[in-house]
């Protein structure tokens, strides 16, 4: 890294400003290729493969049946979106042993204090 100097600033503050214009347009450029997939429907097929457990379609449909899954029928067809099978994949994420301290430690502290939880 070169000094910068105080004849040296316009130079370096313009080489700088061309670097962050190329990395903006960087970015940009990223952006645009990758569609945003946070809501993307899924067919049977699909939510299988995404599933972390590659449960069967037999497993699926049960689900489906049972209420557990959230799902949209379109006739006899079953789509899943994406952004609605996240959220349910994380509501069995279990707690860690510090989330699980934290958690306690606000509860007992509300009570010491005589409130309710």
């Amino acid at each position: 890294m070169e000094q910068i100097t105080f004849d040296t600033m316009p130079q370096a503050i313009a080489s700088l400003t061309e670097e962050v214009k190329e990395l903006k347009q960087m970015m940009l450029a990223r952006a645009t290729e990758l569609p945003n997939q946070t809501d993307r429907w899924f067919n049977l097929e699909e939510f299988g493969e995404y599933h972390p457990d590659k449960p069967t379609k037999a497993t699926v449909y049960a689900w489906v049946s049972a209420g557990v899954v959230p799902v949209h029928k379109s006739g006899k067809r079953l789509r899943f979106l994406k952004s609605e099978i996240d959220a349910w994949l994380q509501q069995g994420k279990r707690k860690t042993q510090s989330e699980l301290q934290v958690e306690a430690d606000s509860i007992l502290s509300i009570k010491s204090k005589g409130g309710k939880p």
